[in-house]
């Protein structure tokens, strides 16, 4: 990653990461878009293997920094930390210096504490692009590392961001590790509790409750309830104008996945979309998910649409339980499959609507407003808001075919409702989605956002 140049970022997931996840819709699109995902938990591990699909090790955060400082050190990669106290950070680097005294260390800055969106971005942003970093290491806890990386591990540049919570105290010798037979034995945890009590009992409490139970529901659907293994072959289909169909097999386990990765990996090309034809799957394990997660990655990467079209119950249920339905387009036959891809044609991020009640024009969002685009809308948006400012004074902005948002998205909100208000004019958002809402809820602006007094 870091000699390609190009800016990639590492997620090191562990049980309380899974269960934030399993409610923030945009921490879930956070992992599921990561580079590389590292397990930093040895009860992942344990849960890989009830679920049929072994990750081969833990790989602790705390334990991976000193390792790529050593390859840092040896290769002349430059580090770059953020976050943590000044004190802790200053200490964190003064021991690295001594410990590694051929690091080029490219900087380090302690921010100001403040809520994600109300940060000093530029500031940061500044200090970062002057450095010029390899290596990102950025320590604000979770989730708000892994959503201010997301916010800006594109325009930074950066080859390789991780969020790596504590590890900058661990550094500085503020927390100790647990000695290495809890590390490998799965009790670290008991370590760490009995040096944080208070922050961390309710939080490991909150934790088992929902992993627990979640890893049981998905060992109940995903294993326990095998079907029968089916000998149906996976069948080609006749290629249809403007993208390619793939029918899938009986099951989508660890064995049918190995021996025909390849192949639907090739059905997802840059030049067209990719319908997948489950009305034969009957079965899929948490290695056939992971392969649809894979695929769905994959037409990301080329900009191009795959849609699940045909899906059983059984495998609508898979995706339910790993909170991953919403990161997939599932209709339900191959008609709905071509009028969707028609109908996601027809639309760019911010258009002009007309809705039924008035006779004046709405602004509307569509598809997803990221990071990736969020510049594009904010341009569009102003320019609009700035054309009707001297005719209207209320707009509203449509968000009824907004599928996703996230913490950059949300700041063109915000955006959008203080240009309003210099202007004289009321930016009203109206009929988002359950995603939206999401994300919203839990960045606690659902009462700014929404809130429209006459």
């Amino acid at each position: 990653m870091v000699l390609s140049r190009r800016p990639h970022y590492l997620a090191t997931a562990n049980v309380d990461f899974l269960v934030q996840a399993a409610h923030d819709v945009e921490l879930r699109r956070i992992l599921f878009d990561a580079h590389l995902v590292l397990c930093d938990g040895t009860p992942l591990v344990w849960a890989s293997r009830l679920l049929g699909n072994p990750l081969p090790e833990r790989v602790a955060g705390s334990d991976v920094v000193p390792l790529l400082l050593e390859l840092a050190a040896e290769k002349g990669f430059r580090p770059f930390f953020l976050g943590a106290s000044q004190e802790s950070l200053e200490k964190a680097v003064a021991k690295v210096r001594q410990k590694y005294p051929k690091l080029k260390l490219a900087g380090y800055y302690s921010p100001p504490y403040n809520t994600l969106l109300e940060m000093d971005h530029e500031e940061i942003r500044t200090r970062i692009l002057r450095a010029q970093p390899d290596l990102l290491f950025v320590g604000f806890g979770c989730p708000k590392q892994e959503k201010w990386i997301n916010m800006h591990y594109r325009s930074l540049g950066v080859p390789v961001s991780v969020g790596i919570g504590g590890t900058i105290d661990f550094l500085a010798g503020k927390l100790a590790r647990a000695p290495l037979w809890m590390q490998k034995s799965g009790t670290e945890w008991i370590f760490r509790l009995a040096q944080e009590p208070k922050r961390l009992l309710r939080r490991y409490c909150k934790d088992l409750w929902h992993f627990s139970g979640a890893i049981l529901a998905q060992f109940w659907h995903l294993r326990f309830r095998k079907a029968r293994r089916s000998s149906s072959p996976e069948s080609p289909q006749p290629q249809v104008p403007h993208f390619k169909m793939v029918k899938l097999p009986a099951r989508l386990d660890s064995e049918e996945v190995h021996q025909r990765r390849e192949s639907l990996e090739a059905a997802v090309t840059p030049e067209e979309a990719c319908v997948l034809d489950l009305s034969a799957l009957d079965f899929v394990d948490s290695t056939g998910v992971g392969l649809l997660i894979r695929l769905q990655k994959r037409a990301r990467y080329f900009g191009q649409q795959l849609i699940l079209a045909s899906a059983s119950e059984k495998v609508r249920r898979a995706l339910q339980l790993m909170k991953l339905e919403e990161f997939f387009v599932t209709v339900p036959d191959l008609a709905a499959a071509e009028n969707c891809l028609r109908e996601i044609g027809q639309y760019a991020a911010v258009h002009l609507k007309t809705i039924p009640s008035s006779t004046l024009p709405a602004l509307a969002w569509s598809g997803e407003l990221t990071a990736a685009n969020a510049e594009e809308v904010w341009i569009a948006t102003m320019d609009y808001l700035a054309a009707r400012s001297l005719v209207q004074r209320a707009i509203s902005i449509d968000l009824s075919k907004l599928n996703f948002i996230d913490s950059t998205g949300l700041s063109v909100m915000i955006r959008a409702k203080k240009y309003g208000a210099r202007q004289t004019m009321k930016v009203r958002f109206v009929d988002p989605q359950p995603n939206v809402l999401n994300v919203i809820r839990l960045s606690r602006l659902e009462d700014y956002l929404f809130n429209n007094p006459e």
